[in-house]
Formats: C-alpha cells, structure tokens, sequence
C-alpha cells in the first residue's frame, strides 16, 4: 500500500526536471521567434512552431501545478515553485504573441532594429537555461547564480536601449509619409522589449529563492 502511495506522489525532484523542460522550450522558442525575423524567412511556418512550443510549454504548466497540489514535501516554496513556472510560461506566450502581431499586421520585412533583439533575446533564454538547472544546488552555486542573474539584467537593459533606438529609427523613417508603419513598428518592438522583460522576471524570482534559501 506505501509502495503505491509512493509511486503516486511526485518526486521531489520532479519539480527540477519540470523546471528544465520549461527552459529548454523557451530555448527553443526564441531561436524560432529569432529566424522569423530573419529576411526570406518562412513566418507562417514560424509562428505555427511557436504556437506548438507555446502549447508544450502550457503542458508543462499544467504538470507543475498539478504536482504542487499532490506533493506533501517540495524543493522550497509552493507559491516559489507557482511563481517561477508562471513566468517561464509568460515569456513563451510572449513570444507567441510577438508572432500573433508581426502575422496580424502582415509584417513582411523587419527592421535592423528587431533583428539585433532577437539576437538578445536568444542569448538572454540560453543564459536562463544555464541558470535554472543550478537551482539544484543553489546554496553550493548560490554566488553564480547571483551572477548569472545579474548578466540577465544587463541584457535585459541592452535590449531597453535598442528598443528606443529601435523607435527613434521608426519616427524618422515614417513620420512624414507612413505613420501607420511606425504605429506597427513599434507594436512589435514593444512585444520584443517585453519578451525579455518577463526572462528577467525569470532570473529575479530564482535569485529571490536562492536569497531566501541561503
């Protein structure tokens, strides 16, 4: 009966294994959300791969929640573990609403401006995916992590810094002949901008659990 009981509720490990697998989709999803923006780019095709990978990483989210409730005994706080899978998956939605409007608004050709974000937004998801799996031994990795989150920051503040240049261009460019294209413009550099917003969210909340934990 205990040996069933057992093999019914989630290992405490599970919770890092969740963790990775929401990391590695974010990976993912900005390496695609980074070859839509790519002139000759098949953007259709692209954004139908983020919406699975966005749809993947709602599964994910289910799966966490799920544990969360069956789970007597978790790695550190319930609302921790809630917080940062909620996060996670808000980045990945980001990234497919970023799509949404670049499709909405049949965007066909991008901006230097966008190219260079995306760029970041990869290098800023991969540094996530280097940072999530040290959750495991945070209090051995505590200082790296600290670190790690720190670089996110800067990213994260590069790609504020291109988004005004990004909108500064688009004024120029449009303000006498085409304001709607500097409308449109900026829609989707604001949904840039704000993908890497919610990746530092990302990194803020796992240096509040290493804060808390130490």
């Amino acid at each position: 009966m205990l040996r069933w009981f057992n093999a019914l509720m989630p290992r405490e490990d599970k919770f890092f294994d969740y963790f990775e697998q929401h990391a590695r989709l974010l990976v993912d999803c900005s390496k695609v959300l980074h070859e839509l923006f790519q002139p000759g780019s098949d953007i259709e095709a692209c954004a139908a791969r983020i919406n699975k990978l966005e749809a993947d990483a709602d599964e994910v989210t289910h799966e966490v929640m799920l544990a969360v409730r069956r789970s007597f005994i978790t790695p550190f706080d319930r609302g921790d573990i809630q917080d940062l899978t909620g996060l996670t998956d808000d980045a990945i939605d980001q990234m497919k609403q970023t799509a949404k409007a670049v499709l909405l608004f049949e965007v066909k050709e991008f901006e230097d401006r966008t190219r260079e974000m995306t760029e970041k937004i990869v290098t800023a998801a991969e540094m996530c995916a280097e940072l999530i799996p040290t959750l495991r031994q945070m209090k051995q990795k505590s200082s790296h992590m600290m670190a790690m989150s720190a670089k996110i920051t800067q990213l994260e503040q590069a790609v504020d810094d291109l988004h005004g240049q990004g909108l500064k261009d688009l004024y120029l460019k449009h303000r006498d002949q085409n304001p709607m294209a500097y409308i449109v413009g900026s829609e989707i550099l604001g949904h840039l901008e704000q993908i890497v917003d919610r990746i530092e969210d990302v990194a803020d909340r796992v240096n509040s659990i290493v804060i808390e934990h130490l």
